[in-house]
């Protein structure tokens, strides 16, 4: 006996099911792909704006903590704001500016017995509020350049938003630890002991629970030791 074969085909209904079967997983995998690729460059900018931040913080610290600097002990060293003539306020030594969101600090780096000899031995830090959200940083009195935040250009920007949380950049102490404050100053710059610094950023990236742009803080404390010297 000849075996019957049977060539029977898929029905429509299989054919539809296998189609709408294979739509299921690729979208699934899709979403998946799109997801990890979100994830990973989400982790890249936060690791990019921690650099930013980390790096920015130490070098404020670094330069705020030689406030004052005169190994020399020479009297009458210290420079207007404008790094032209001596400061009418020789008591204030090396740190010549002292405000919520601005700082400026000198120190003869050089060890030359003069100010504004070396390249950094004048720093000005200015934080900018809305609309620009950024810190900026000036040496011996030149123009002030974006040193931390939203920048044009710059595809690892941050925002700097102290403004936005309504925290100072600087806050100053004196040597008991209590703070001194903003209203007191610049009258009570020689009585600075202690310059703490607060940033606060906000990255590109979005957190897709809470749909805002991720934050993050950093605080730093110095002690400008050079400050509390009588010279």
């Amino acid at each position: 006996m000849n075996t019957i074969k049977n060539h029977r085909g898929f029905t429509l209904v299989e054919v539809l099911f296998a189609v709408a079967t294979g739509i299921i997983v690729m979208g699934a995998a899709y979403v998946a792909m799109i997801s990890g690729q979100r994830s990973s460059v989400g982790i890249e900018e936060k690791v990019a704006a921690q650099q930013d931040l980390r790096g920015g913080l130490e070098i404020m610290s670094v330069e705020i903590a030689m406030a004052s600097f005169n190994p020399n002990f020479v009297t009458g060293i210290w420079r207007d704001l404008g790094c032209n003539n001596p400061s009418v306020n020789q008591a204030y030594k090396g740190i010549q500016a002292a405000g919520a969101n601005t700082i400026t600090v000198e120190m003869d780096i050089q060890e030359s017995s003069a100010i504004g000899d070396d390249a950094n031995e004048v720093i000005t830090y200015i934080y900018d509020p809305l609309p620009d959200q950024r810190i900026r940083r000036s040496t011996n009195c030149g123009p002030a350049q974006p040193f931390l935040g939203n920048s044009p250009g710059n595809p690892r920007s941050v925002r700097v938003i102290n403004d936005t949380l309504n925290i100072p950049v600087f806050r100053y102490f004196n040597g008991l630890g209590a703070e001194i404050p903003a209203a007191n100053l610049p009258l009570s710059i020689p009585d600075i002991r202690r310059i703490e610094t607060t940033l606060a950023i906000e990255t590109e990236d979005v957190d897709p629970n809470t749909q805002q742009r991720r934050r993050m803080f950093y605080s730093n404390s110095v002690i400008p030791r050079n400050h509390a010297i009588t010279q």
